[in-house]
């Protein structure tokens, strides 16, 4: 029975395996929405104006968040649609990454966040124009001249836009803060600490240093590229994971794939899971430098973790529940009674499939997820056999 006795479904998604893991489900069984929420996983009557889905055969689970995205489209040189991008993905809540600092975060709310039937949650960059050249031919790290540092701005900013601001982010390394190290780090924890916001933190090559980073981060905060490969790889050249990385997980810190163009390599994710080290969250770190390969789309990364030895509802946690965790908005990630009306439809393939790595490694994997269909807000908003909205 329906978890919300007596409400009647404005939508069914029926018959198919819900994979949950909020509540622990994986079994056969319906789910329902009714008034932009989902009234649970049961078995559901319908009513006269139900729209009853039959998703028999697929996987049903809380609507997909991808933790690392780059969705100011327009706005920046990196930025995809976000709407394209959640058809392809089967992606309700894309989280964009940085993309906007405070100097155009006005643009990015008005123009694509209050537009877009995708829900979009933001880092707020603390570089004022956020990731500004980033493209084919011009390549600079917004992070390398401190003069774009803007904490007083991206607390006032932050503060005025609580409602779709989760976090704070910064890009430290050797392409996005050249010679200055953790100095961007240090003012971007200033801003976290003030607004009481988690920080999320990108990492490429040193300075400064995989560990250097870690032992700054504080619990709540979030390293993404968790994975990348040499240099500045969370595993020894023998393949044990770093005690740093240990540490920093015992107090808190959590770990985001955040696939992208050059973050994450196969030798390094095959060591740490066999060293017992999962990440938290699985994301794509999607931008149009890498929509097209190597990291495509969400489905494709969560793919390459299932045929990396993972199990279905281990990686559906890790773009579900997970996420939600990592942004503070339990309301996400769930199909519990109450949560938000978001769904995605999944149909898992077996066969042999190729999936390429950011440092140009093949691996030929057994599974393949793909995306069928999305409910957003308790309504069937796009399916695979659907015209474009």
């Amino acid at each position: 029975m329906s978890e919300r006795a007596g409400a009647v479904p404005e939508l069914i998604l029926r018959g198919g395996r819900v994979v949950d893991p909020s509540q622990g489900i994986d079994r056969v069984a319906d789910v329902g929405f009714a008034g932009g929420r989902s009234l649970g996983v049961g078995s559901f009557a319908p009513g006269p104006g139900t729209e009853v889905r039959d998703v028999s055969g697929l996987i049903v689970t809380p609507g997909l968040i991808d933790m690392h995205t780059h969705v100011y489209w327009g706005g920046t040189s990196l930025g995809i649609d976000a709407e394209d991008f959640a058809r392809r993905s089967g992606v309700t809540t894309a989280v964009d990454t940085g993309s906007a600092g405070p100097g155009n975060f006005a643009g990015f709310r008005a123009h694509v966040i209050e537009r877009s039937a995708v829900r979009i949650v933001a880092y707020l960059h603390v570089s004022f124009a956020g990731i500004y050249g980033f493209d084919w031919r011009i390549h600079i790290g917004e992070s390398e001249d401190l003069r774009l540092m803007a904490p007083e701005d991206a607390v006032a900013v932050a503060e005025a836009n609580r409602d779709v601001i989760a976090g704070i982010k910064v890009r430290v390394g050797r392409h996005a803060s050249g010679i200055h190290g953790t100095a961007p780090l240090e003012i971007a924890l200033q801003v976290a600490e003030e607004t009481g916001l988690p920080l999320m933190a990108h990492i490429d090559e040193p300075p400064p240093s995989y560990e250097a980073v870690l032992a700054m981060l504080r619990p709540g905060d979030v390293l993404t590229h968790c994975f990348r490969p040499f240099p500045n790889a969370p595993v020894t050249a023998q393949g044990a994971v770093k005690a740093a990385v240990r540490e920093a997980r015992a107090r808190g810190v959590l770990f985001d794939v955040g696939h992208g163009m050059g973050s994450f390599a196969f030798r390094v994710a095959r060591a740490a899971l066999a060293g017992g080290f999962a990440p938290d969250t699985i994301s794509s770190d999607v931008h149009k430098l890498c929509i097209g390969g190597p990291a495509f789309d969400q489905v494709t990364t969560l793919s390459k973790f299932l045929c990396l030895g993972l199990e279905l509802p281990e990686v559906i946690a890790m773009s579900t529940v997970n996420a939600a965790h990592a942004l503070k908005r339990p309301e996400l990630g769930t199909l519990k009674s109450g949560a938000v009306g978001d769904a995605t439809v999944l149909a898992l393939e077996e066969g042999s499939f190729d999936y390429v790595d950011t440092v140009g490694e093949h691996l030929d994997g057994r599974w393949r997820l793909s995306s069928r269909g999305v409910a957003i807000g308790g309504a069937w908003w796009y399916g695979a056999e659907d015209t474009r909205p």
